[in-house]
């Protein structure tokens, strides 16, 4: 409201009202505002017709922002209708064969920053990938205890969905990468969570220190972020039945990084150098 505001003040400033009668708004309240223009439009009569008109609407729109507050709830139905309405009933085919169960292709370990949702940035469509979106797209290394979680989502996708692919992606501008990167050498934190887990990929913040500590914070993040990506990788291998999918070539493992400042996107394989054993 504050910036359309100005928009009038700056139009108004355009079409000769002096400086001195806009001073006296600065610390208006808004209806005050609303009335000192509605004043200065009746007494600057060589006002032009279209500035009249363009302030006139500035005015109307700012008199419908402040009525108007984000409601979560009716968010949430609207997106709803809209989806129901744009989606659901004009693929009624692909929701009765969904409902019969799911057979995706891929799963899909992504970041939970809400800028880069897969199914958004890829495009897939309901039942094509199974998900797992954490903080930085970390995926931890086989600990039946400790991430037990991330776990059952892998081997259940692995054994029951039976995937064909498993990719991880990583995005520019990953706030977890750059707690990552500003833990302290002596390893201390700050937080109940976060540092604790985004550690799982500590190798990929060593590598980067030591291939690229000449480069600033930023770019050394960059690397950090698709580093951490490869480190995800050869952690799923630490689970037997993605090293036994691999092996069968049955299954095969991606990374990707998404750039949502560049609007790209990267993909990649890793030579993990795994053959099946020989008989002899």
């Amino acid at each position: 409201m504050a910036g359309t505001l100005r928009k009038c003040m700056m139009l108004c400033c355009s079409c000769s009202i002096k400086r001195e009668d806009m001073g006296h708004m600065a610390n208006d309240s808004y209806e005050e505002a609303i009335a000192g223009l509605k004043k200065l439009l009746s007494e600057k009569g060589d006002l032009e017709a279209v500035a009249v008109a363009k302030i006139k609407q500035l005015t109307a729109e700012l008199e419908a922002t402040a009525a108007k507050q984000f409601n979560p709830v009716e968010r949430i139905k609207t997106g709803f209708t809209q989806f129901k309405t744009e989606k659901f009933e004009k693929n009624p085919a692909l929701y009765r064969e969904l409902a019969k169960g799911q057979s995706p292709k891929f799963l899909v370990f992504a970041c939970s920053d809400s800028r880069v949702c897969p199914s958004h940035i890829l495009n897939f469509q309901p039942g094509e990938a199974f998900m797992v979106r954490n903080i930085a797209s970390m995926v931890p290394p086989y600990d039946q205890t400790k991430y037990s979680g991330m776990g059952a989502a892998i081997e259940y996708a692995v054994l029951h969905l039976k995937v064909e692919n498993i990719v991880v992606i990583g995005h520019s501008c990953c706030g977890g990468i750059k707690g990552l990167m500003s833990i302290p050498d002596d390893g201390t934190t700050a937080s109940d969570f976060i540092e604790n887990w985004v550690k799982i990929c500590s190798p990929a913040k060593a590598k980067v220190k030591a291939e690229f500590g000449s480069l600033d914070f930023t770019e050394q993040c960059t690397n950090c972020e698709k580093e951490a990506v490869n480190v995800s990788l050869g952690n799923l291998l630490t689970y037997p039945f993605v090293r036994e999918g691999l092996m069968k070539h049955t299954l095969s493992l991606k990374g990707g990084h998404y750039d949502f400042v560049k609007g790209s996107f990267e993909l990649w394989s890793l030579d993990f150098g795994l053959t099946p054993p020989q008989i002899v």
